[in-house]
């Protein structure tokens, strides 16, 4: 089981130039994450970069993110803004291993109802929808706890049906852990990605 979600922008311009010449000065130091055929493996990782890095496997990004902690082993911030200069916007992330459980039968149970596999790499829009479901169905348990949230009052109106399927899978499943800290998240991805028109990364760790 994952212990982080991480959540992830890319711009591909900015990689084909910048994350591709990263990693053709310092090919050592990156083969040393890559599994035997680490020659192969590299040269297919620099094709998709200088293509684009949305083509990347997520054993392949996974790969990525393993060298650039390495390099910033003890600040990851600093981390975070190289994988930025370098094209790869880590713009959200959930940690603690029950919360990320928590998210992912969420999606599992909207991927169920919506027929989209949203795993890996998500169009903005879908996403927006399992976002949509999220607050909404994290908001009817806290209102169970006396809590009303004003933002899930206004976009219920607007997204009447997703509404209906959150308040009948919580009386099939009334106990949501962590759910008001999967509220939070859930509004706050929806801020960061509500205007976004690119494809979005899901990528665990």
């Amino acid at each position: 089981m994952a212990n982080e979600l991480f959540f992830i922008k890319t711009n591909p311009t900015i990689a084909k130039i910048n994350l591709f010449n990263k990693i053709d000065r310092e090919e050592e130091q990156m083969m040393k994450f890559l599994p035997d055929d680490a020659r192969v493996s590299l040269e297919i990782i620099k094709k998709k970069v200088k293509d684009s890095v949305e083509h990347l496997t997520k054993d392949e990004l996974s790969t990525i993110f393993a060298w650039f902690n390495s390099l910033y082993p003890s600040d990851i911030e600093e981390t975070k803004t190289q994988l930025f200069i370098n094209g790869i916007d880590l713009f959200y992330e959930i940690s603690h291993k029950d919360r990320v459980a928590s998210f992912q039968q969420l999606l599992t149970d909207y991927e169920n109802y919506s027929q989209q596999n949203l795993e890996f790499i998500m169009d903005s829009q879908n996403f927006n929808q399992f976002l949509l479901y999220g607050i909404f169905i994290t908001d009817i348990a806290s209102e169970e706890k006396g809590s009303v949230n004003m933002l899930s009052h206004y976009l219920k109106t607007d997204h009447p049906t997703l509404y209906s399927f959150a308040e009948g899978q919580f009386k099939k499943s009334p106990e949501i852990e962590n759910h008001s800290e999967l509220q939070l998240s859930f509004g706050e991805l929806y801020d960061l990605t509500r205007f976004y028109k690119g494809s979005i990364i899901k990528l665990d760790q």
